[in-house]
């Protein structure tokens, strides 16, 4: 693939073969983006697990302590209306917001949130808001009792990671605007959660590559404990 002159000027700052440290990789990665735009910091691993097997799933959410630079649409679908709006929930309702969907094929939201008592309802669109990752679901913290802490903790920058088929996963975990200091510790807040994440089922090398990258930017190697 032929790379413009930014990329190439960016990927010479990059050592060929350098596994950097955390730290280090969050100082470069400010240098290395090629877009006018605050351009997004994402991180990516290469895990030795096979998704296939259940007892090898890698999945959880973790809060970001900077938040990663975006701001998520939150609609709620809860009887405790209340609650949820004073959480910042952006659209609170009940069996109304499900009618919605279906009748209008309504996508405005990033997420939705829900209390246990209403997942009955939101299963008539499970066929709808499944395929677009967006039926709620507990082991995501979107099925919540506690709508509000639910909110809140999507607002603050609550992400979700997810082991792929092929063993990849992805993490936008800031904007190339952050301070250095700020990505460097929303990086280690993910790898420690990751690491932590680690099925008991897998022998040998559980992280085979991981790389910090910004949006069109090359590639980053770095390592960190647990790895």
């Amino acid at each position: 693939m032929k790379r413009g002159k930014k990329y190439q000027a960016a990927a010479k700052l990059v050592e060929s073969g350098k596994l950097y440290s955390i730290d280090e990789a969050a100082k470069l990665i400010k240098e290395t983006s090629t877009v006018k735009f605050d351009a997004t910091v994402d991180v990516s691993f290469n895990l030795n697990v096979d998704p296939r097997s259940a007892d090898q799933q890698v999945r959880g959410t973790l809060v970001l302590p900077n938040g990663n630079g975006k701001t998520k649409k939150v609609l709620a679908i809860t009887d405790k209306a209340e609650e949820a709006t004073a959480a910042g929930a952006d659209w609170v309702g009940g069996k109304e917001m499900i009618e919605k969907i279906l009748k209008e094929n309504w996508f405005e939201y990033d997420v939705i949130v829900a209390t246990p008592n209403m997942m009955g309802e939101i299963g008539k669109a499970a066929r709808i808001l499944g395929p677009k990752g967006l039926m709620p679901n507990p082991k995501a913290g979107t099925v919540s009792p506690d709508i509000a802490k639910a909110i809140k903790e999507i607002k603050a920058g609550k992400v979700e990671y997810r082991v792929d088929k092929a063993g990849n996963m992805h993490i936008s975990v800031a904007r190339a605007s952050f301070e250095a200091e700020k990505i460097a510790e929303n990086l280690k807040v993910v790898c420690e959660a990751i690491v932590k994440a680690r099925p008991a089922a897998v022998k040998g090398t559980y992280i085979k590559n991981a790389v910090v990258h910004t949006t069109m930017g090359p590639a980053i190697h770095f390592t960190f404990d647990g790895r």
